[in-house]
């Protein structure tokens, strides 16, 4: 991190989160942020859903709710960005204050609710977006108050379609009532049958293929995850994002503990990484895995990979470490490949979690 960017972090921790996280997205659009030089190693280019990526490295949704900023993150050395969660209409989400900060325990809280601009505005920022290096992904939510949230993802996925490289249907944020009551098997299976059947319309109308994902949480029993690597084999899920917020406290030291809402950053790391590793065995590595929760340096990032990520996404640790990190993490990732006599970047995944 350079000095400029330790001062710009220094001045940003002062402001509540959520003010300085929207300063923080106003200079990125600005170009006022600082300027991080992308690293590159052709040891970290790896090919997912038929896409080619210069690097696994990639921002969690969230961080750029709108599409206001993805092309400067994809600058600053990300191999891909998330944008979202999307609903079909806008909505403020949930009263502030939302978002807090854990620093003692490298952690956040938010309990946002998809607060957003909506497809129709996303969708006209995506459009006018210029030509970019990387990918930009989806997030894809519900509304709150949606009778029928199968057909909100499928809105979402049909004013975005062509406008992003993959979509990722979200469906275990814990701060939309009853959201991830759409995990369990007979709901999972009646929404993933309507996207997939939507994704697949649309990929025939167009002759453009869209890998389409599932977001799935952290809290999950075995058995439920069981039922949802099943649900995704037989439905045709291209790849599982493992995992979302976590609602368990464990071993936190932070006066903002209690705080309700979903718990990011590095107490998930682990509950995360257990998820991930089951998910690689109960698909048998017939699917694709994207590992985020609780990265913060390379050693975190490459720990996911060789329990099974293709990629992996990282968001809370840029609160304390800045965007920086995307490129420190690549360049940290390939010197551990190095080390281990990796030749490409596929060799490390699922080392440690053969199937």
């Amino acid at each position: 991190m350079t000095d400029f960017e330790k001062l710009g972090m220094t001045a940003l921790r002062r402001l509540d989160p959520e003010t300085a996280h929207r300063l923080a997205i106003k200079a990125l659009v600005k170009g006022w942020a600082p300027t991080v030089k992308p690293y590159e190693d052709e040891l970290l280019e790896t090919e997912v859903f038929g896409l080619r990526f210069c690097n696994p490295v990639g921002v969690a949704a969230g961080f750029d709710k709108n599409a206001e900023a993805p092309l400067a993150m994809l600058a600053s050395g990300f191999g891909f960005v998330e944008i979202g969660a999307v609903t079909p209409r806008p909505q403020p989400g949930n009263p502030r204050p939302r978002l807090f900060r854990l620093t003692e325990d490298r952690a956040a809280i938010n309990r946002f609710g998809f607060n957003n601009d909506g497809v129709e505005a996303v969708a006209a920022r995506l459009r006018a977006l210029p030509g970019r290096r990387g990918f930009i992904w989806a997030n894809l939510g519900a509304n709150k108050d949606s009778e029928d949230r199968a057909a909100d993802y499928v809105t979402v996925m049909q004013g975005l379609w062509g406008l992003v490289e993959a979509m990722t249907i979200n469906v275990s944020s814990p701060n939309t009532e009853r959201l991830r009551d759409l995990q369990g098997r007979a709901a999972l299976d009646a929404l993933l049958a309507r996207c997939i059947e939507a994704r697949d319309a649309l990929t025939e109308e167009t002759l453009r293929q869209t890998p389409l994902l599932l977001k799935i949480s952290p809290d999950l029993s075995e058995a439920e995850l069981a039922d949802i690597a099943e649900v995704c084999l037989e439905r045709g899920i291209d790849g599982i994002v493992a995992t979302n917020t976590t609602l368990s406290r464990d071993g936190l030291a932070s006066r903002h503990a209690g705080e309700a809402g979903g718990l990011s950053g590095a107490p998930l790391f682990q509950r995360s990484t257990a998820v991930l590793r089951q998910m690689r065995r109960l698909t048998g590595g017939a699917i694709p895995l994207v590992g985020v929760g609780g990265i913060s340096s390379a050693e975190d990032a490459y720990a996911k990979i060789r329990a099974g990520a293709s990629l992996v996404q990282l968001y809370t640790a840029m609160i304390y470490e800045g965007p920086s990190l995307g490129p420190r993490i690549a360049e940290g990732l390939a010197a551990l490949l190095r080390r281990d006599g990796c030749y490409q970047f596929e060799m490390a995944v699922g080392a440690d979690n053969p199937v």
